[in-house]
């Protein structure tokens, strides 16, 4: 045990009067996570599940002067275990954005147990929910272990109080076939460059689509696409661009070109984020075995 008290009581974020999302007092907790980053000698290293509603999140990953699903977390799991931690997420999900199902990782000298769980549930904002702490073997990796994930966007086609905030408005008739159509071409490529957000410095646009389609339940519309990884905005401007072909602006053949181009200019407009889901991320089973 490190025997290092943070003294890191929750409090309301700047600029949000009444909210209960936690952040670290001065940078004290920003250093002690700096030294925390590495594994540890001797630790144990256990995966999180969670959920969380991204709305009032400059996205997952740390960042300065904004507050972020991981600062949050880490704080949390810092305050209640009285050592600073870090974590590692399974991906970077941007302003925003939701996750119904995410994991992330963190190592700790001592065996944890699910009371971990309910005092985590206490402590967070309830826009942010641990489902359950997980024990891994140490070389288990919440990024670099994970084989697929799998993205939803959710369109309303009818103005509706209750999704106003969780799915996008499109009020156009949309050619759902076309959509499906231009969805199954996303399987028959790999580099989607002009589907990346500009001047990323990733190493590769290559990305493996095994399932993309399209689903409308009455006047609620479901994209829902599976990959080995993605690109900084890609679910987002692949969206924008099907949406394109629904309202007969593009055609097949044209989102052919488009992807062929790698030119992001060449592509649909990203749709606004708040109607992005992250639903599921998937490990081999030597690292996480899911029930069901």
């Amino acid at each position: 045990m490190f025997g290092i008290s943070l003294n890191c009581s929750p409090h309301s974020v700047p600029g949000q009067e009444g909210s209960r999302h936690p952040v670290h007092s001065g940078t004290v907790l920003g250093y002690f996570l700096i030294f925390a980053s590495a594994k540890l000698a001797d630790s144990l290293r256990y995966f999180l599940s969670l959920s969380y509603f991204g709305k009032a999140y400059h996205g997952w990953q740390r960042q300065p002067n904004a507050v972020t699903v991981q600062e949050v977390l880490e704080t949390a799991l810092s305050t209640l275990l009285r050592n600073p931690i870090a974590i590692v997420g399974a991906g970077r999900t941007d302003t925003g954005v939701h996750a119904r199902e995410y994991y992330a990782h963190f190592d700790f000298p001592d065996t944890l147990t699910d009371e971990l769980v309910d005092r985590l549930n206490a402590f967070l904002p309830e826009d942010i929910v641990i489902h359950g702490l997980i024990p891994v073997p140490e070389e288990a990796h919440a990024r670099f272990g994970a084989i697929s994930r799998t993205y939803e966007y959710r369109i309303v086609q009818s103005k509706d109080p209750f999704l106003f905030d969780r799915a996008h408005l499109v009020k156009q008739q949309l050619d759902i076939e076309k959509m499906n159509q231009a969805a199954a071409l996303l399987k028959t490529f790999q580099d989607f460059e002009c589907f990346s957000k500009s001047n990323t410095d990733v190493r590769t646009f290559i990305c493996q689509i095994s399932e993309a389609f399209w689903k409308l339940d009455g006047h609620n519309l479901t994209f829902t696409i599976r990959a080995d990884r993605f690109l900084r905005n890609m679910v987002r401007a692949i969206v924008g661009t099907l949406v394109d072909v629904g309202k007969g602006k593009l055609t097949l053949e044209d989102v052919k070109a488009i992807i062929k181009s790698k030119n992001r200019s060449e592509a649909g407009v990203s749709v606004p984020a708040k109607g992005l889901y992250l639903v599921r991320v998937e490990y081999p089973e030597s690292i996480l075995k899911v029930d069901g």
